[in-house]
């Protein structure tokens, strides 16, 4: 019972450092809607999630559970560390949505539509009703709708990203990483 007292302790710490890199990700990227260069720095931070994640496995493996974890304890580690991290995020979001954007996101989504290269694409494609259909339905969505459905995501996302993981990083004890 220790054990997961202490695998969900490290899980939720960790789970914090994961929201604010997310967080931090998705305020770059609202800003790189409107001045491109943010955009690299979102992405980057995204990109860094995996990063992020195999560094505090290995913490708690070294430091919480002195060297030695197995597959599924590491893999629950991270598993635990996405849905806190996804929960902590999806709560950002909602309040980002529900109290701050004010139409904002769908605005610059229309209006990247509407630019002359992008509209002769989506032209050429046949697309403008998709395109179209896709914009009422995001400005249909409710905030709690966008928050879950980013859960929903990132915790799926967490149960892939944590087996290759838990996989490189399990240890015995004695055996060297």
């Amino acid at each position: 019972m220790n054990d997961y007292i202490q695998l969900k302790a490290f899980a939720r710490a960790d789970g914090l450092w994961l929201a604010l890199l997310w967080i931090a990700s998705f305020v770059f990227y609202l800003l790189g809607l409107a001045s491109p260069g943010y955009s690299i720095v979102a992405l980057l931070l995204a990109f860094a999630t995996p990063i992020l994640v195999w560094k505090r496995l290995k913490n708690f493996r070294d430091y919480g559970l002195e060297g030695s974890i197995s597959f599924l304890r590491g893999w629950a580690y991270v598993v635990l560390l996405f849905f806190y991290g996804s929960l902590l995020f999806a709560i950002a979001q909602f309040c980002y949505f529900n109290f701050l954007d004010q139409g904002y996101l769908l605005g610059m989504y229309a209006k990247m539509m509407e630019l002359p290269e992008n509209a002769e694409v989506i032209k050429q494609a046949g697309m403008q009703q998709v395109v179209e259909d896709a914009l009422n339905t995001l400005g249909a969505m409710r905030p709690i709708d966008l928050s879950l459905n980013m859960l929903t995501t990132n915790l799926m996302l967490g149960v892939l990203v944590g087996l290759p993981i838990a996989g490189l990083l399990q240890r015995k004890v004695g055996a060297k990483s």
